[in-house]
């Protein structure tokens, strides 16, 4: 099994378990290898409600910086679209370095997990 096939098998078992609702909408983080980007899902009406990546983010950081950055503009962006709780939802990735940074970041401004 390559890296891919075995990402793809850690999201549809994390998958059964996560559900975003209108109360609880589901935060999908993706990441490359440059960049990292993340959504606010609704997965009942299958719409976005906020959405942030590091392209939105103008100053010069290191990547885990960055990615805190992009975590406290993606839970400004809930706030105006009146989200206060989430479920978190990784995608495969290692919930450490920029995906954990993008978490706290969120917390930080607001989110609940």
């Amino acid at each position: 099994m390559d890296k891919i096939q075995r990402r793809q098998r850690r999201i549809k078992s994390i998958s059964k378990t996560l559900r975003g609702t209108e109360g609880t909408p589901r935060v999908v983080v993706h990441r490359t290898n440059n960049h990292i980007y993340a959504q606010v899902v609704d997965d009942i009406t299958h719409k976005t409600l906020a959405a942030a990546s590091d392209l939105e983010v103008k100053k010069k950081l290191k990547p885990v910086e960055l990615a805190k950055e992009v975590g406290i503009l993606l839970g400004e962006k809930a706030k105006k679209a009146k989200v206060k709780t989430v479920v978190f939802d990784r995608r495969g990735f290692k919930y450490h370095g920029r995906v954990k940074a993008l978490a706290d970041g969120a917390r930080e401004s607001g989110l609940q997990f």
